[in-house]
């Protein structure tokens, strides 16, 4: 069995609902901030933003990291402000880490 740790490739998905009103708002900042990260973060291995097609409020973020510290980075990007900062956290998403039982990441 391959372990997995620190030094492996993961996946993260967040699940976003925008306010009616602030789907086009939310869509610049989307452009923005995807350009941002391909520009400065090496270690985001995939990153896509779409939209749910049965719920025009709904998307979804589709992130792979190449390692914890590619992840870690990408929480410090300065290319992310602080009100953009603040409005995440103030989101209250939940977070919940799956905990790999079986599979593998070529290294």
């Amino acid at each position: 069995m391959t372990a997995f740790g620190s030094s492996t490739p993961f996946i993260l998905i967040a699940r976003i609902k925008v306010k009616p009103g602030k789907v086009q708002e939310y869509l610049e900042l989307a452009i923005k901030t995807d350009s941002a990260v391909e520009a400065s973060e090496p270690g985001m291995l995939h990153h896509t933003f779409d939209q749910d097609p049965e719920n025009p409020l709904c998307f979804t973020w589709s992130e792979v990291y190449k390692n914890d510290d590619a992840f870690l980075a990408h929480l410090a990007n300065p290319s992310v402000g602080d009100k953009c900062k603040a409005a995440m956290e103030a989101t209250g998403l939940p977070l919940k880490i799956f905990e790999s039982k079986c599979g593998y990441s070529r290294v």
